[in-house]
């Protein structure tokens, strides 16, 4: 009888290739663009009175200066999907790093406002390239699924370490130097990352060699700007007090009616800028949906809180940022804690206990908001739930949609999750500017008896006047500034108890689609 030697362990065609020190050596590598990229969302909080006193910017171009790089990041974000498929990610990835260090350079040394707003829209174009290429990567290099959920986990917490630590480090900085020092700083991770890449990161074999349609792209890039630009002058116009409300309206309609011709379009055209066939895929398509409704909720209770510290808290933004670190720092464990979880559950259970985290969190916060003199304390703590459990949820997610395509649309489907997370994003900003301002007007129609009407009506515009006529008035301002602050914790009290509410319907539905789905053998 012929014995036939066993398979090894290590060479088992079942058992994928661990990652080894060189892998992990290029994990390193990669969460440098990663800060740089979360880094520069952030930055530039605090260099705008310099910026603004130097090259003496206008209302709108200040706008622009501050927004227009995460405008064209999302615009672009489907269409440098498609390119890595083609070109390969770490091709594209050393090419837009390499890109955004001159940028950062050149937005540094800008002369004029308008160079700047030049430098920041290529620098969001650059900084489209880098997140798909970054988790088509990870693919390509962690092929065992629980050392990819502990590598994409890595990666969410460098992004979140990066944006939190954006303002205070331009704080920093500009104690010492002036404010283009605050681009400079992404120059040397770029610098690492490109003599170092070619050795460490491995270039993807296979490719998607369809060609691209340029009508596509041109469909997918303004209709991503206009609704990202809509929901964003939605809640420009909460903290203004002021805004074009039917303007970003019209914006948004439109974004949306351009990416229905787009979605058509992708329908009857041979080779799809985006192959919409990855939607087909339930694990995608709900992974897709549950990030969108969790970014809706997340991100829009935690914006309000942030105007909460200041307005009602009277906090400055540095120590207002000192007082988010511990939803940030919670929400680094939870995405740390999420792989080891995985490996004892199947991660679309860890994802929707994650979920209903977030939604105990913000009951608590509901519950806390509601009381006569709600404690800093105890909401800092309630907010900090909702960010474990995002933590939890949202890297399990994007393994989830990263591992359901094959290989060679790994970028399209990094992009896809990159699309929404940023649409969860702008529209839970937009949604919680909307009701607050909301909220905020309906606590000021019936104000203390010693304001005068003309100034109760100058306060219901805005936060920002409800403030200013408040300490402006002789007589009543106490009582109304009192109202003002308490106006602002209706509009964090009725947002917390939408997100609670949504967050667990997202959770109920991730359960009945994916949970309860028979496990793949």
């Amino acid at each position: 009888m012929n014995v036939q030697n066993p398979v090894p362990p290590e060479t088992a065609p079942d058992r994928p290739v661990r990652a080894t020190a060189k892998e992990w050596a290029g994990l390193i590598l990669l969460a440098l663009p990663m800060t740089a990229l979360a880094t520069d969302l952030t930055v530039l909080f605090f260099a705008l009175p310099a910026l603004s006193a130097d090259l003496e910017p206008s209302a709108t171009q200040l706008l622009w200066i501050t927004h227009v790089y995460g405008f064209l990041i999302a615009g672009f974000l489907v269409t440098a999907g498609r390119v890595g498929d083609r070109v390969g990610p770490r091709r594209l990835l050393l090419i837009g790093s390499a890109a955004f260090g001159v940028l950062s350079v050149v937005a540094a040394f800008s002369t004029s406002a308008e160079m700047l707003i030049a430098a920041r829209a290529a620098l969001g174009i650059a900084g489209a390239t880098l997140m798909p290429s970054l988790f088509s990567l990870l693919r390509t290099m962690f092929h065992d699924e629980k050392q990819r959920r502990l590598a994409i986990a890595i990666m969410f917490s460098t992004f979140t370490v990066g944006g939190a630590v954006g303002p205070v480090l331009g704080g920093a900085l500009l104690e010492s130097f002036w404010w283009g020092s605050v681009f400079l700083i992404n120059v040397p991770p770029i610098v690492l990352l490109l003599v170092g890449g070619t050795m460490l990161l491995p270039e993807r074999v296979e490719r998607d060699h369809s060609r691209i349609d340029l009508v596509s792209v041109v469909l997918s890039v303004s209709g991503m700007l206009a609704i990202v630009y809509g929901l964003q002058e939605l809640a420009a116009g909460h903290e203004t007090g002021g805004g074009t409300l039917w303007l970003a309206l019209l914006s948004t309609a439109a974004g949306i009616g351009v990416m229905s011709l787009f979605v058509r379009r992708q329908r009857r055209i041979e080779a799809p800028l985006f192959d919409l066939a990855l939607l087909t895929s339930r694990r995608m398509a709900v992974s897709l949906t549950t990030l969108l409704l969790m970014g809706v909720s997340v991100t829009g209770l935690f914006y309000l809180f942030t105007q909460y510290l200041q307005w009602v808290g009277g906090l400055s933004p540095l120590h207002a940022g000192l007082w988010t670190l511990p939803f940030i720092v919670l929400n680094i464990a939870g995405a740390m804690l999420a792989p080891g979880l995985a490996e004892r559950l199947r991660p679309a259970v860890v994802a929707a206990a994650g979920i209903f985290i977030a939604a105990v969190g913000a009951g608590c916060l509901l519950v806390i908001a509601a009381g006569s003199d709600p404690s800093l304390v105890l909401t800092v703590a309630a907010i900090s739930i909702v960010g474990l459990g995002q933590g939890v949820a949202g890297a399990l997610l994007s393994d989830l949609i990263i591992s359901s395509a094959s290989i060679e649309k790994t970028g399209s489907a990094a992009s896809a999750q990159e699309v929404g997370g940023e649409a969860g994003s702008a529209l839970g900003i937009a949604a919680g500017g909307v009701v607050a301002i909301l909220a905020y007007r309906h606590a000021l129609s019936d104000t203390p008896a010693a304001v005068p009407e003309t100034a109760a009506e100058a306060a219901r515009a805005g936060v920002h006047e409800g403030v200013a006529v408040a300490e402006d008035l002789p007589a009543g301002g106490s009582e109304l500034l009192g109202a003002v602050h308490e106006a602002v914790g209706l509009g964090v009290q009725v947002y917390a108890g939408i997100a609670c509410v949504l967050l667990a319907a997202t959770g109920a539905f991730l359960v009945a689609t994916l949970v309860r789905q028979r496990a793949p053998a």
